[in-house]
């Protein structure tokens, strides 16, 4: 695939467009060891997981995890175009954000047999400064004995490269358009993250941290732990922190300041990346009525990364 593709003809973009509707059917078990090892990445002190102990919410990232054979990993460590998502030739694929609501009467649990079927909602094409831009709705509904448990809609988008490699575009916390710019190109104006939220908490995002999570998550995208790769190929100043990763640490600032709340959902969206050069900065503002939180995450120089909501139950 090359990189110079900036546009879709008609017939490309149909034939992307055919995906909608397309479903994915997985099956997993919720295991105890993937639990006590992303609470020790994220620097929990949490009792030992047994059958039944309920999974935190975001940590079913866990599970249905990328499984492709090595002959089908491309250079970039992403599986190649193809199969469940539309094969988009535009170079970057980026996780944008999501929408998540749980079934509190129905939580997925240590030793719960599940299925997770994923449906490809919608295709959309929309025209950027630097070329086009795909966006791809994707609907999960994870299933357990008892039922429907979780439904998340995940946002991803696919957008054109600039001549130079843009300054932190990844699959995993990307801008909207023409949030960064390539090397000597104009760079919008970034937004200042808030201040003075009640709860805070600052997070070292060494290249440690990100490769365990890699390896909790089976994600082999080069641009999360190998610094000479994001450096010199794909023209980045830093290893990037994974957007899941940040928003599953906005949603432990939760856990940690209000460990009895239970939350019935949670929204979020990608804003800028964050890198592993600086400290980043987790915050959250409890709703007046305390049915909720505000939650957004900011790099070292206060701009805004991360922004997002969660309610409870």
């Amino acid at each position: 695939m090359s990189n110079d593709i900036r546009t879709l003809d008609a017939a490309t973009l149909a034939h992307l467009q055919s995906w909608v509707g397309k479903i994915e059917t997985l099956s997993d078990d919720i295991t105890a060891a993937p639990v006590r090892a992303l609470s020790a990445t994220l620097d929990r002190d949490d009792a030992l997981p047994v059958p039944g102990t309920a999974l935190a919410p975001l940590w079913h990232w866990l599970y249905f995890l990328p499984l492709h054979r090595q002959s089908e990993i491309g250079p970039d460590g992403h599986a190649k175009r193809g199969g469940f998502l539309p094969p988009v030739p535009l170079p970057r694929r980026m996780w944008a954000g999501g929408r998540l609501q749980w079934r509190p009467e129905n939580p997925l649990v240590v030793g719960d047999a599940v299925k997770r079927i994923s449906r490809i909602e919608s295709v959309t094409h929309k025209a950027g400064r630097t070329g086009d831009l795909l966006f791809v709705l994707v609907k999960h509904e994870v299933h357990n004995a008892q039922g429907l448990a979780l439904t998340e809609e995940h946002d991803i988008v696919y957008r054109a490269i600039e001549q130079a490699p843009t300054l932190g575009t990844g699959v995993s916390s990307p801008p909207p358009e023409g949030a960064l710019a390539s090397r000597g190109g104009p760079v919008p104006p970034p937004v200042a993250a808030g201040q003075g939220a009640a709860w805070q908490r600052e997070v070292t995002p060494d290249a440690v941290l990100l490769f365990r999570y890699s390896a909790l998550t089976f994600n082999g995208h080069r641009i999360h732990y190998d610094r000479p790769y994001v450096t010199e190929v794909e023209g980045y100043p830093g290893l990037i922190v994974h957007g899941p990763l940040i928003a599953t640490l906005l949603v432990d600032l939760v856990r940690r300041h209000a460990p009895g709340a239970s939350i019935q959902s949670f929204n979020f969206k990608a804003l800028r990346p964050t890198f592993d050069l600086h400290p980043f900065r987790l915050n959250g503002q409890p709703s007046a009525d305390g049915k909720g939180v505000k939650l957004w995450a900011q790099d070292h120089e206060g701009w805004l990364t991360m922004q997002g909501s969660a309610e409870f139950s």
